[in-house]
Parts: C-alpha cells; sequence; structure tokens
C-alpha cells in the first residue's frame, strides 16, 4: 500500500518567480501565475507540517499547480519553523508581514496580473491554524474566505494530546500554564470562542480518519462556535492531493473564483 504521505514528495509545478517579503532566509514566497495573463484573483496557500523546519512549501507544489490550472493565482509564502529559528513569536511576526504587505508586493513585482482583494486563504494542518490566525486579525473586505484543511486550531488540546511528539510545545515554548499570554495571541479556536470573527466567510475541511489531527478537535470548534465544518471521508494528507478523492471537495468549499475589478495601480 502506498504512503498517503507520499504526496509530500510528489514533484510538483515548478514557481513563475520567487518573492522576497522580509531579510530572512526564509521571507520567500513562491508565485504560480495562472495561464491567461488576465489579472486572477490571489489564493494564499499556507503549508502544513506542524510548523517544523523539516517541512517547507515545496511539499505543496502539486496543490499550487492544480490551484494555478483551476484560474487562481497562487502564492505559497514560507514562514520560520521551529528547529530553524521559528517558534514564538517568529512564525507569527512573518504571517503578519504577510497579511500587512503580500498584496502590495504582488501588485508591485506582478503589473496587470493581480486582481483586487480580498484574497482567498487556504491552508493545511499547521498551514490551517496560521491562515485561520491571518483572517481573525485582517482588516474588514480584505479577506474573501479562510478555508482550513485539518488545521490545528485548538493549541490548547493539541498540546494536551501531545500532537506530533510535543510540537505545540515546541511552537510556544510551553503549555497554557507557562505561557497564558502566548496561547491568548496564537489559540484560534479559543479566540473563536471569544468572539472573535474571521474577515470573510470561514470553513473547516477535516478528513473523517485523521491519524494526525483528530476530527474531533473540529467537530468541537464548529458545536462551540458555529464554524461551518465539512467532513469527507479520508485521512489527512488526502485534502492536499489533487488525485485523490477528498479533493473536489476541496475546491467545492473554496467557492467559485470572485469576480473583482481590477485597478491598475502607479
Amino acid at each position: 500500500m502506498s504512503d498517503p504521505r507520499d504526496v509530500l514528495r510528489r514533484p510538483g509545478a515548478e514557481p513563475d518567480g520567487v518573492v522576497r517579503y522580509g531579510s530572512h532566509a526564509d521571507a520567500l514566497v513562491d508565485v504560480h501565475l495562472p495561464p491567461t495573463g488576465r489579472p486572477a484573483p490571489l489564493l494564499v496557500l499556507l503549508h502544513g507540517g506542524f510548523w517544523r523546519v523539516e517541512y517547507d512549501r515545496r511539499h505543496t507544489r502539486s496543490v499550487a499547480g492544480a490551484l494555478r490550472d483551476a484560474g487562481w493565482l497562487v502564492a505559497t509564502p514560507e514562514y520560520r519553523r521551529t528547529g530553524g529559528g521559528g517558534g514564538w513569536p517568529a512564525t507569527f511576526d512573518d504571517v503578519a508581514a504577510l497579511r500587512t504587505g503580500l498584496v502590495g508586493l504582488l501588485h508591485g513585482v506582478l503589473p496587470g496580473r493581480l486582481a483586487d482583494p480580498p484574497v482567498t486563504l487556504l491552508g493545511h494542518s499547521a498551514g490551517g491554524h496560521l491562515a485561520l490566525w491571518w483572517a481573525l486579525g485582517a482588516a474588514a473586505g480584505t479577506v474573501r474566505r479562510t478555508v482550513a484543511l485539518a488545521p490545528v486550531a485548538d493549541l490548547a488540546r493539541a498540546y494536551a494530546d501531545g500532537l506530533d511528539g510535543g510540537a505545540v510545545a515546541d511552537l510556544l515554548g510551553g503549555g497554557p500554564a507557562d505561557h497564558p499570554d502566548r496561547y491568548t495571541v496564537a489559540d484560534v479556536a479559543a479566540r473563536l470562542r471569544a468572539g472573535e470573527r474571521s474577515a470573510g466567510d470561514l470553513v473547516v475541511v477535516h478528513g473523517a480518519n485523521d491519524a494526525q489531527v483528530p476530527v474531533e478537535h473540529s467537530r468541537t470548534l464548529a458545536t462551540d462556535t458555529g464554524c461551518r465544518l465539512v467532513e469527507p471521508a479520508g485521512e489527512h494528507f488526502g485534502l492536499v492531493d489533487p488525485l485523490s478523492a477528498q479533493w473536489p471537495v476541496v475546491l467545492a468549499a473554496l467557492g467559485p473564483k470572485p469576480a473583482s475589478v481590477h485597478v491598475e495601480r502607479p
């Protein structure tokens, strides 16, 4: 039997360009341009890997290629990860920098190719957590929809469950009792339960047979906050496999690409 993780090693589309959003080595964004040459809506794809340096944006290139072919302008950012200069607060600093600066940066380097906001956010696993974190801090009207695929959204619960050998402790330097201030900022499930709302629509997609991030985390989140949960059959990695039976569910969750009027910027 094949390993579901093989999708992370599958050769994918090389980006059409790479842009830099900061001074550190990981401050890079792969850009995949749709073939039409017309202005296209922006989809930001945040990769997973439990925020660990062993995983990077290259592992989602097959997804980026499929989304590009569907008509999106796909930006896949890198960010600092644990074991490589990331964790608190660097990982979050990088996502905050992307949230405030990415659209303007892309308009500058790709004149005439990027439709105006709002953007669509798509993240898998730890990337699903970061996509939700982006949306919770985004200005109104800047995000159209966030689709979080098997997100590690409930950091306190993920810490208690010891997911991926203590990935949350590595990210935040300990548990909620050690750093309650960090969890207040970083734990998106707690923030949603407290009444914060994301910019734009929020959809969670979580495979019913996920062995990496228990689907019960997302079920509880949906019950507690009223967010929309889509629960297809399948496991963790099928959500980022364009050849899987779960992929049409992901495309449906993204919904139609927004119709935007492009405004040429000086």
